[in-house]
């Protein structure tokens, strides 16, 4: 969805991305003519903020951190939270969009409800944005577009299995929730988000899912995406209980010119451009 302001100048060849979740924000910064990443920045709160607090989050890290001080070419918005659900394109109504969400989701009457088409899987992707950062960063850059976190996550992965044959299990890891992601013959199987608090939790979910699914954990592959590595508790409890693990690769060609990032890490953000 993009909100267009008709005065928009467009002074630089920069574009700028903000992953907006109650638990944090991070910034991407793309210079276009390079194709290259120049800014990447993760702001961890200490609690859940309310979206009030989230906004005064928002204006503090522009006024503190230089790299956003500019004019950017496009921004672009992700938000992070767990007010949506997948709806098949075919059975989809735009006046019933409240309808789809209340049945898994706490809505509140006066809820803007939005969404966003996922070609790939013939579906649409119903979700909750938060009206004050919309009106913040239009405010502050005029048209700018976004989109649900779970929208860019799901087109990425079926992007990367559109050619598979077996089936293949993507787990996207943040710090307190997770998104399981299932594909089979390169069309989505499964999708569903997940909080977390120990590592037990963590496999079973996903061992539940791959039940679920008659997935045997001898035999899928299970691909792991977000800031973790070998020696992180999570990926050797993955380890232990899943015989074919491994980290995901993102299949974006950007160079980078900020402090080395993993092949599997920053997943969505960087797919958002």
């Amino acid at each position: 969805m993009a909100p267009t302001n008709n005065n928009l100048n467009i002074l630089s060849n920069l574009e700028l991305s903000i992953q907006i979740s109650l638990s944090g924000l991070s910034f991407c910064v793309l210079q276009e003519d390079t194709n290259t990443i120049t800014y990447l920045k993760h702001i961890a709160f200490d609690k859940k903020q309310t979206p009030f607090e989230l906004l005064d989050g928002l204006k503090l890290a522009f006024n503190d951190e230089e790299a956003l001080q500019i004019d950017f070419n496009s921004v672009n918005i992700i938000y992070v939270n767990a007010l949506s659900t997948l709806v098949p394109k075919p059975l989809f109504n735009e006046d019933s969009l409240a309808d789809y969400l209340k049945f898994n989701s706490k809505i509140l009457k006066s809820d803007f409800i939005t969404f966003d088409e996922i070609q790939l899987n013939e579906s649409v992707n119903v979700y909750v944005p938060y009206v004050n950062i919309n009106n913040y960063i239009y405010e502050k850059f005029g048209a700018f577009t976004y989109k649900h976190f779970s929208t860019i996550l799901i087109e990425s992965i079926l992007n990367i299995d559109k050619n598979a044959i077996k089936p293949k299990i993507h787990i996207n890891i943040s710090k307190n929730h997770f998104e399981i992601i299932v594909t089979e013959l390169g069309t989505l199987k499964f999708y569903n988000t997940f909080d977390y608090t120990t590592k037990e939790d963590f496999i079973y979910y996903i061992l539940f899912t791959a039940e679920q699914l008659k997935l045997n954990p001898e035999t899928v592959d299970v691909n792991l995406y977000g800031d973790l590595e070998t020696n992180s508790e999570l990926y050797n409890i993955a380890y232990k209980y899943i015989r074919h693990v491994s980290f995901g690769m993102r299949q974006d060609k950007f160079n980078f010119n900020i402090d080395s990032i993993s092949d599997h890490s920053d997943f969505v953000i960087l797919n958002s451009f």
